[in-house]
């Protein structure tokens, strides 16, 4: 079981902040720290001024001295599980990871353990003291991909901070149904589903989303698709392109009903019945690394199970055109 730890962190408020609030002043001397960690520092007393306890909401003049008794505490009841994880790079302020259809991330009602939460605890029990063990965005259970884990507070600010600004590089590769004549944007905003509380929708009263999209191929029912992301909504992909009546290619919530090139051939239509998760794979992360600040890159190409539907979707595109 992990413990707590504790961190002595100390500073001189500068005179340019002189007359802000106590914790407006922190925010912005110890930066590498979310204002609400802050916050809940000073409500817990670990934080002293000159020597004294302050309010956050007291003034402060310059040249006090500061000194937190940060305390890191274990940031939930998960527990460690030896599951495997495909570990693309690490290094003391992340993990990214590459992963695989059919685990889910994070813990939740339905499923508390098994999830690459409870995998993470197992291969750096440090992140426990880390709020979600520092995971940063998330892939759907069924999605395959790159995914990163920030190993420090400080870390996890600089990341979410820069998910927030878009600045984070994310690319999907995705096989969806029927024949995209060119890229294009959806801008649609969304929303939980007005009925059907499982499932996200594009609704008036939902948060803005945009996705980009490029056709990589065109096959005679389907189409191999590029897309980034500029904002990162529950299941985004998957509800822009049904939007638009191109849903994914195994899709069991937005997909609709298989469809079939006309003619196909056995193999391909084993091959598309046998497909049963959303065809979406998280193929390349950028972002820049919150310790060195120098931009990072990553690519993972596509699992298995979807190369072989794009093989499939090929080999029956040439069949069809030398016949």
């Amino acid at each position: 079981m992990t413990t707590q730890s504790t961190e002595l962190l100390s500073g001189e408020i500068p005179d340019s902040l002189a007359g802000q609030r106590l914790d407006q002043a922190l925010a912005q001397l110890f930066s590498q720290y979310s204002r609400s960690r802050l916050q809940h520092w000073l409500k817990q007393g670990c934080v002293r001024v000159d020597g004294r306890q302050m309010r956050a909401r007291d003034k402060v003049f310059g040249g006090e001295q500061i000194e937190i008794e940060a305390v890191h505490e274990p940031q939930g009841e998960w527990q460690a599980e030896p599951i495997e994880l495909d570990i693309v790079f690490e290094d003391e302020a992340l993990i990214v990871l590459n992963k695989p259809a059919g685990l889910v991330v994070h813990p939740a009602a339905g499923n508390p353990e098994g999830t690459m939460l409870n995998a993470l605890l197992h291969h750096d029990p440090g992140l426990a003291n880390v709020p979600r063990a520092g995971i940063v965005h998330r892939l759907d259970k069924e999605t395959t991909g790159l995914l990163v884990v920030a190993r420090t507070l400080e870390s996890q600010k600089q990341l979410v901070e820069q998910l927030q600004a878009r600045r984070f590089l994310r690319e999907y590769q995705a096989v969806a149904n029927g024949v995209l004549t060119a890229g294009g944007t959806v801008e649609a905003p969304i929303g939980r589903h007005p009925t059907q509380r499982k499932r996200m929708a594009v609704v008036q009263n939902g948060k803005p989303a945009i996705t980009h999209y490029r056709v990589a191929q065109r096959f005679r029912a389907h189409t191999w698709l590029r897309a980034t992301l500029e904002t990162g909504r529950t299941h985004q992909i998957r509800v822009h392109m049904a939007h638009i009546h191109h849903p994914l290619v195994g899709d069991p919530t937005y997909g609709g009903r298989l469809r079939l090139p006309k003619g196909a051939n056995e193999a391909l239509i084993e091959t598309l019945r046998g497909f049963r998760r959303q065809a979406l794979h998280a193929s390349k992360l950028g972002l820049q690394h919150p310790l060195s600040g120098e931009m990072m890159q990553w690519e993972q190409p596509l699992p298995t199970d979807m190369a072989n539907l794009i093989a499939a979707l090929q080999q029956d595109l040439t069949a069809q055109g030398s016949s």
